[in-house]
């Protein structure tokens, strides 16, 4: 018998100043799914930082296939300068990681970022070569004739379901090994890279005046304008 395939993607850094947006799939036979939970497998925004790592190395000795994409500034930069969305880059990418699994899961459960969650789901269905039936979009008789993945874009879905759970922390334990790289590579500490950091504040504040971090930050954030506006200021 062929086991079921199914399969959970999410993302880490979306919210971030700088550093890339990291996007995940993991991908397991349904039998083994339970094992993510008993393991202690859930939203990484639960866990603390060790157990992170621990459980990164599990997952990928658990699971049939795990893949990763990290979507650097660059990449973000460009696709905001053209009005590409950030739901838009994030599906594409999604997409992209599915169509790349060598074995096609049965269901995928996405974790969504769109205010509409199906909407996220369908536009993934739509940037990928494989066909899917979105839960919660009528599909056309085409595509229900077509053998579909089955394709579930919830809200909150890290919290709700096992696998992914287990891409949300794949996409966060990979996320800051780039943040700590990054400080290796620039003999300076940035933090987290999320605006609600002090240490990332006060990088991009420096970074301003010497350069220190062009090519790494989100050009385009609301942030990055306040932080610039705020230096104009203090000259005025």
């Amino acid at each position: 018998m062929i086991p079921i395939i199914i399969a959970g993607g999410d993302e880490a850094g979306r919210g971030a100043v700088l550093g890339p947006i990291v996007v995940s799939i993991v991908s397991i036979s349904k039998g083994k799914e339970a094992k993510l939970a008993r393991i202690g497998v859930r939203d990484s925004k639960m866990l603390t930082r060790k157990k992170r790592s621990f459980l990164y190395d599990e997952i990928y000795s658990i699971a049939d296939e795990v893949k990763v994409y990290k979507i650097e500034s660059a990449e973000i930069n460009e696709a905001m300068k053209n009005k590409v969305s950030i739901n838009e880059l994030e599906a594409l990418n999604f997409a992209k990681l599915i169509d790349s699994l060598e074995k096609q899961p049965g269901c995928i459960f996405l974790d969504s970022p769109d205010v509409i969650s199906e909407r996220f789901g369908l536009r993934v269905s739509l940037f990928s070569k494989k066909p899917m039936l979105v839960k919660g979009i009528k599909a056309e008789r085409r595509e229900r004739e077509a053998m579909p993945i089955k394709m579930v874009s919830e809200h909150k879905a890290d919290s709700r379901y096992p696998v992914v759970s287990g891409a949300s922390i794949i996409a966060k334990v990979t996320r800051d090994a780039e943040i700590e790289k990054m400080e290796e590579d620039l003999g300076i500490e940035i933090g987290s890279g999320y605006p609600s950091d002090k240490y990332t504040i006060e990088a991009i504040r420096k970074s301003l005046g010497d350069g220190t971090l062009n090519g790494r930050l989100r050009e385009y954030w609301k942030t990055l304008k306040y932080i610039r506006q705020r230096r104009i200021d203090e000259f005025l």
